[in-house]
């Protein structure tokens, strides 16, 4: 304990404990703290200004968004009121046509005679050539196939 008084009674003695008086010392220590102040108030005004910018942006683009959309709408409610517009509803609800047009019903065996046949799907596993070959091979090849409308 005495040990401890000792040195708090000595403390003035010691050159570090003068260093601490000095007034130019005093001044620094105070405008250190100053300018880290300062500094951490910009980067909090930084930050928040960012934060903001954001939110801005966001806003921004959702009202872009939301005026398209009204565009396109005022572009649907213009062709509601087309005569395109009615006559292909009538024909697709009521099965009306223009006068002088006929309707000719075709049996789906005779439609499907002259369609192109669908190639079927092949479910084998892959050929050991492609598996050996490397990547950008495959790609090559699948690229060559398309490009020249080869089937695999």
């Amino acid at each position: 304990m005495m040990l401890v008084l000792e040195k708090i009674k000595n403390l003035p003695k010691n050159p570090a404990w003068r260093n601490v008086r000095d007034v130019r010392f005093l001044g620094f220590m105070v405008f250190g703290v100053m300018v880290l102040l300062a500094s951490w108030s910009g980067v909090t005004v930084i930050e928040t200004n960012y934060e903001l910018q954001k939110e801005i942006a966001l806003l921004d683009q959702q009202s872009q968004l939301q005026q398209l959309d009204n565009v396109n709408q005022k572009l649907k409610n213009e062709y509601y009121n087309t005569d395109t517009f009615l006559e292909l509803t009538a024909r697709k609800q009521f099965g009306k046509g223009a006068p002088g047009e006929k309707l000719l019903l075709v049996p789906k065996s005779v439609a499907l005679a002259h369609a192109k046949q669908l190639p079927e799907e092949k479910t084998s596993a892959p050929t050991a050539k492609s598996d050996k070959s490397p990547a950008y091979q495959k790609n090559f090849n699948a690229w060559m196939d398309f490009l020249f409308h080869r089937e695999t």
